[in-house]
């Protein structure tokens, strides 16, 4: 790309959003041929069976009887306390943290990301997150003069790779002084793994080790943007406790997010949380979180702060809006589970997948793959190493069908 006025600032700029991209491909082939002639798995948005978006009845209720001051005044720049109070009880479930805990309102999972890359790291630093990652955490690194660096998720036996990822830390730690590592858990995307205990527990001893040297300063980053759909609710949120006990030169970051779990996509609404056994580090992480906040996005949406914390006041309405997304929950993984099962007959190797929006399948030459796959009228997202598909935005039905098709196409360009 060639500028003209603005300035390139060491970012890789693309003409067009890949996956927004894609996604207006299978748009405009279905208005010409007809929707039933094409299968959308790039959407990362749950819809039913008939392509419509998902929304919780519960939480519309609840939108439908706001006050004007609830949508129409400025919010705090940190978000209202009934806001704050509500979102840490959203991500943690029955777990209160031993620790010193503050959180600031941020637009989804998105700004709890940049503003956490923006405090927590230095201009020129590197990001670490695993080979398979959500592509825009490249994009909000670059813009703010970092960059994304990768460990490989999972050894030959589809376990999580401790050493890579020990090796990669060591690597780092011995250039900056510090650093940011995301971990996308539960229902990682784009895999739909979930960090299982066994693997947080390597995962704490390595860091820990690497924070041994108290010159140095690792902050975990958390995205758990998927948690409410990676299946029981508490049961995925047992790894919560074993971040209670991590010495001060390590800060746990929560980026969780409303967009998902109470399907507000648009409302951009979510929270970034601290957990510190240090009450100067959880002031200071409040007060520089803010800071960025007011100069960036300045406060966010006060009637989706509204919508929470009613829902959150309220134990009744709380556990009608846990039901209805528990069901939706549990459709979603009769589609991830029917995707699973048709690619072990179909032969199609797949990443390891327990739940979540996405399921991702390894191969060479993905871009040619997936125009091979448009041919076909099935519009998945090239990621990396291979394709993602979204079971969120597709029906059971087409999730049996889909690996099949994906096995001729990847035999058909790979040989």
């Amino acid at each position: 790309m060639t500028y003209k006025m603005a300035e390139a600032n060491n970012r890789v700029i693309p003409v067009e959003d890949k996956i927004f991209g894609i996604n207006q491909k299978a748009k405009e082939m279905a208005a010409r041929e007809g929707a039933g002639k094409v299968v959308n798995a790039t959407i990362g948005s749950l819809l039913d069976d008939a392509g419509n978006l998902v929304i919780l009845s519960s939480v519309v209720e609840v939108l439908k009887n706001l006050t004007p001051i609830d949508y129409a005044d400025y919010a705090p720049i940190a978000g209202t306390p009934d806001f704050i109070k509500s979102m840490k009880r959203a991500a943690f479930g029955s777990y209160v943290p031993k620790g010193y805990t503050e959180a600031v309102a941020t637009p989804g999972g998105t700004g709890a990301i940049r503003n956490t890359i923006q405090n927590y790291s230095k201009r020129g630093d590197q990001i670490l997150t695993s080979d398979w990652y959500w592509s825009p955490y490249s994009t909000i690194a670059q813009d703010i003069e970092r960059s994304i660096t990768t460990y490989t998720l999972f050894d030959e036996e589809g376990r999580f790779y401790a050493a890579s990822f020990e090796g990669k830390i060591k690597e780092l730690l011995a250039k900056q002084d510090g650093l940011v590592i995301i971990l996308n858990t539960p229902a990682h995307n784009p895999t739909g793994y979930s960090f299982t205990l066994e693997d947080w527990d390597k995962i704490i001893k390595i860091v820990k080790d690497a924070a041994a040297d108290s010159s140095k300063k690792i902050t975990l980053l958390v995205d758990v943007a998927y948690l409410d759909f990676a299946g029981d609710e508490e049961e995925h949120r047992k790894f919560f406790p074993l971040l209670d006990d991590f010495p001060p030169n390590i800060l746990v970051v929560v980026a969780h997010s409303l967009s998902k779990s109470c399907t507000m996509y648009g409302m951009r609404s979510g929270a970034m949380i601290c957990i510190t056994q240090d009450k100067e580090i959880a002031d200071e992480f409040k007060t520089v979180c803010s800071f960025s906040s007011r100069g960036t996005w300045s406060n966010c949406n006060r009637a989706a702060m509204a919508t929470i914390s009613s829902i959150y006041a309220d134990e009744e309405l709380l556990a009608k809006v846990t039901r209805e997304r528990q069901a939706f929950c549990q459709m979603l993984l009769d589609r991830g589970n029917a995707f699973a099962k048709a690619a072990d007959e179909a032969g199609l190797k797949t990443v390891p997948f327990q739940a979540g929006f996405f399921v991702t399948v390894p191969c060479e030459n993905a871009d040619a793959v997936g125009l091979e796959l448009q041919k076909e009228g099935i519009f998945a997202v090239p990621v990396g190493k291979g394709l993602r598909v979204s079971v969120a935005s597709v029906s059971e039905e087409k999730c049996k069908m889909l690996p099949a098709a994906m096995k001729k196409a990847i035999d058909k360009v790979n040989g």
